[in-house]
């Protein structure tokens, strides 16, 4: 197995030694590392060299989907040659069950699946079954409950050219993995079959498969693109895995049945000793009916509440999740490489999964809506989660104290390839005192400055309300700027950020808008107002990673707006000056002359434009003589651009691809496609 880096940049600044010495942590057998890398200075190429070096599948965990999308990009980037993939929750939507005893208010679930998601969870679990050079970008839904991997590798299919099969049987077959047939446009876990022709589309791509049989044996395998119908080439041979996760076989699921009633007359008798006679009899309705659906058609709403019996672990015992796809040791210790991406993010997130889960289970299963076993379809709790992932690598700018606690060894990553410097950090007061005219006045006064000279600025506030405000007020003085914050739509932000990169508007203005993650290497001056205000957005870590946010500007930097020196402030311009020291010593010993980043602004909303452009233009076209013929076509090149917009994991576009298809397929009177 072989991973193979590809880069046009080598190894620099502290980069070199943090790869070593991670790599030598990984070998002695180290189970905890932290690589403290600041703002800027490379801590995914870091990791990729560390994943070259070490030559194990590797899973890189993310705390938001956004995040985990950027990561697989650049991943995908460094290694072309190897399998990258990605894997997060499939819902577009989702509404969890729940009921609140206080106002007797029981809340359906409810929830839309993304088709392109799952498509990619599959392949992602393929690709661990199939190969060893994987690297999985997840986000933290990796520790949720996912089917057996056992169950779900041993019913897959290898289909190979002059096998012997009977069509009806191979039919048979394909519905018991759960695909599905249809006579329509093939979609992902769907088949068709014409005479002795049959058609597949599998889960993990969007490419189908065309048996040709004759006489009970595969004359023919094609590899055939789904919207031009080119065949890309013939095959001697290829792999069908199962449509869904879960896959339980027929014997499986009687027994389960047969649990499910036995622990429903258990609880039933629970119920009676208590006196809750009205639970009792929602209990037995709900799960009566749910045997009933499950003994018929194989399913029923909320099965997943009954996955414990369906999996046969016993009570409390941990649900198979991605992990369980990673490749472990003879002993079953696992054999794979963690990253845990800005950790002392996700590490919380990931802590706090089970027990948010727990409590809204406890009280559905308390009132009646539930079995008891419900509560096993759940993520994993952390020390499942420790006891089931390989050798951990933590990254972070700012790693919190478990980081630093069980870490054998915290690499620090704070020369920057660049030459870059962390931003000079400066105090000047909120109220108006001496030549200070308090924080607005000074911040403008700045901002002026700034501007002039083609710079960006940045104000934090702590609220949605004082970032309005201000954007209003700076407005009227002359400077142009925009306010962000959360309740602005994705593709509005994106747009503004866009803008901003662009010298559109000088200043943008919001609350906790400069998350891990974000590049704005134009912004020269940022101003943090009311500094002194003790909180999670004025804290330790808050405070390092905003004014690291000026770091990728040789210009860059910082003003704390305060009348009083906090633990957090303190803290923060003593590591901010640490760090600012030992850079400044090393670009000194080395003649370096630091410079600003230069990057490319991408802005998906410029895609889109072109995209409506295409679309008007094509429609302009179409033969009025033919309109359906046409608007057809343009539908099939629509789906191309889409998929496309997915392999490179840009889901904003795809989206809005996939909105124009569904107003094409209303001009063409078409139905659309609903989700699974």
């Amino acid at each position: 197995m072989e991973f193979k880096l590809h880069s046009e940049f080598e190894p620099a600044g502290d980069q070199p030694k943090a790869i070593a010495e991670l790599v030598d942590g990984v070998k002695k057998g180290m189970a905890h590392q932290t690589l403290l890398g600041v703002t800027a200075s490379g801590k995914t190429f870091t990791a990729a060299n560390v994943i070259a070096q070490i030559k194990k599948p590797t899973l890189v965990i993310a705390h938001n989907k956004t995040l985990a999308a950027q990561l697989a990009q650049e991943y995908k980037e460094f290694f072309p040659e190897n399998a990258v993939h990605y894997f997060v929750s499939y819902y577009d939507y989702y509404q969890p069950e729940a009921y609140m005893p206080v106002t007797d208010t029981y809340i359906e679930k409810e929830a839309q699946i993304n088709e392109e998601i799952e498509r990619l969870r599959h392949a992602s679990t393929q690709a661990l079954l199939t190969r060893k050079d994987v690297i999985v970008v997840a986000s933290v839904s990796c520790i949720y409950g996912l089917g057996s991997p056992v169950e779900y590798e041993k019913v897959h299919l290898k289909i190979t050219k002059g096998m012997k099969m009977e069509r009806n049987e191979f039919l048979r077959k394909l519905i018991y993995i759960y695909f599905e047939r249809t006579n329509a446009d093939l979609t992902p876990g769907h088949f068709r079959a014409l005479a002795n022709t049959i058609e597949i589309m599998p889960v993990n791509e969007k490419i189908i498969y065309r048996l040709e049989i004759m006489g009970d044996v595969v004359d023919t395998i094609l590899e055939i693109d789904p919207v031009s119908r080119k065949v890309h080439r013939e095959l001697d041979n290829f792999f069908l895995f199962p449509a869904k996760h879960f896959v339980t076989p027929e014997s499986e699921r009687m027994r389960a049945i047969d649990d499910i009633k036995a622990e429903l007359k258990e609880q039933l008798k629970d119920f009676d000793k208590e006196g809750k006679i009205l639970e009792a009899e929602r209990l037995k309705r709900r799960t009566t009916y749910d045997v009933a659906m499950i003994r018929e058609i194989g399913f029923c709403n909320g099965i997943e509440n009954y996955s414990r019996h369906f999996s046969g672990k016993k009570a409390g015992e941990a649900p198979d999740t991605l992990l369980s796809y990673f490749p472990h040791n003879a002993d079953g210790t696992p054999d794979f490489l963690t990253i845990i991406d800005e950790s002392h993010v996700t590490i919380p997130q990931l802590g706090a999964m089970y027990a948010g889960d727990a409590s809204r289970k406890q009280t559905l299963v308390e009132h009646g809506f539930r079995l008891p076993s419900a509560k096993d379809n759940r993520p994993l709790k952390f020390e499942e989660f420790n006891e089931r992932i390989g050798q951990i690598i933590f990254t972070s700018a700012t790693p919190s104290h478990y980081e630093r606690e069980v870490s054998q060894k915290v690499v620090e990553q704070v020369i920057r390839p660049t030459g870059l410097i962390d931003p000079e950090v400066i105090i000047r007061p909120i109220q108006s005192k001496g030549k200070y005219g308090g924080q607005i006045a000074d911040f403008i006064e700045e901002t002026i400055k700034v501007v002039k000279g083609g710079g960006r600025v940045i104000a934090t506030t702590l609220t949605k309300k004082m970032a309005e405000d201000l954007s209003v007020y700076l407005r009227e003085k002359g400077i142009k700027a925009e306010y962000l914050h959360s309740d602005i739509l994705t593709i509005d932000r994106i747009t503004i950020l866009s803008n901003f990169r662009k010298g559109v508007f000088d200043c943008l203005v919001g609350v906790n808008l400069l998350r891990e993650g974000l590049d704005l290497p134009e912004v020269e001056f940022i101003g943090i107002l009311d500094a002194d205000k003790e909180g999670f957005l004025r804290s330790v870590t808050s405070l390092i990673q905003i004014i690291g946010r000026a770091a990728r500007n040789v210009l860059g930097r910082v003003v704390l707006y305060a009348d009083r020196m906090t633990n957090s402030m303190e803290t923060a311009i003593g590591e901010t000056s640490r760090r600012r020291d030992k850079q400044i010593a090393y670009n000194k010993a080395h003649g370096i002359t630091p410079k600003t980043i230069i990057k490319n602004i991408k802005d998906i909303t410029d895609q889109l434009q072109t995209e409506h452009k295409k679309a008007v233009s094509d429609l302009l076209a179409i033969d009025t003589a033919m309109p359906g013929k046409n608007i057809s076509k343009l539908i099939k090149e629509k789906e191309r651009q889409m998929g496309s917009a997915v392999k490179l994991l840009d889901f904003e576009t795809a989206a809005i691809l996939r909105d124009e298809i569904k107003a094409l397929e209303g001009m063409n009177g078409t139905k659309i496609r609903k989700k699974k």
